[in-house]
């Protein structure tokens, strides 16, 4: 994943928008105004934050390395995501 391919998977969700609220390197997405992923355009390898299911989180964090507690946020919603590759593949749904 890159972050083109991060941007076609979220644009695709039903009334996403695009911003950048916090400076032309962070890239946001919004449902109604209210922010589920962020993405470092400049990080490498690319990483991102996402609100996430708090009944989950800890299940993902767990069950994927590249799964962190959300940088800079609320760790019981956001999760960062680091995107190296080892969890390619996988459905988080089934437990492979």
């Amino acid at each position: 994943m890159n972050i083109e391919s991060l941007r076609e998977y979220c644009l695709r969700k039903k009334a996403v928008e695009e911003t950048f609220p916090f400076g032309e390197s962070t890239l946001v997405f919004k449902v109604r105004g209210k922010i589920f992923l962020l993405a470092g355009l400049e990080e490498s390898p690319l990483q991102f934050n996402v609100k996430c299911d708090p009944e989950k989180i800890d299940d993902l964090r767990e069950q994927y390395e590249d799964v962190k507690p959300g940088y800079h946020m609320n760790k019981r919603h956001w999760n960062t995501i680091i995107v190296t590759g080892s969890n390619s593949g996988k459905d988080p749904e089934k437990n492979d």
